[in-house]
């Protein structure tokens, strides 16, 4: 599957119509994104029925700044429209591999049950 670049414009859709979705915050000057990009990209034909996205933080410096990105490469999972992991790095492809074996393993309806529970707490 091809790689997709997101934007302001697009992100929301990408995330509400997805339910799994990898993303990429990156830079063109970043050595370690440009190092990463293969293995991303690798990654986005290997493992099907996932969303591989990447954010240039350079140009969209918006959505950037929403998830607040301070080094890059960041990787952002999303499952289920919750932010499941979000750690700077890049990973060698094996490493990338393991956190997305790991990702599909996440009990989402154990998640969405803490999350409620952490919101009847917040309105209570």
């Amino acid at each position: 599957m091809a790689v997709l670049e997101l934007n302001e414009q697009n992100f929301e859709e990408v995330i509400l119509n997805n339910n799994f979705v990898v993303i990429d915050f990156w830079a063109p000057w970043c050595g370690p994104c440009k190092g990463f990009a293969p293995v991303f990209e690798a990654a986005s034909e290997k493992h099907e029925g996932i969303t591989f996205a990447k954010v240039n933080t350079e140009e969209h410096q918006t959505l950037a700044g929403h998830f607040q990105i301070r080094s890059i490469p960041t990787l952002v999972i999303f499952r289920e429209k919750v932010i499941i992991y979000a750690q700077p790095g890049a990973l060698p492809a094996s490493g990338f591999d393991d956190l997305i074996a790991r990702a599909k393993e996440v009990d989402m309806a154990q998640v969405h049950a803490e999350i409620a529970a952490e919101s009847a707490k917040g309105n209570g």
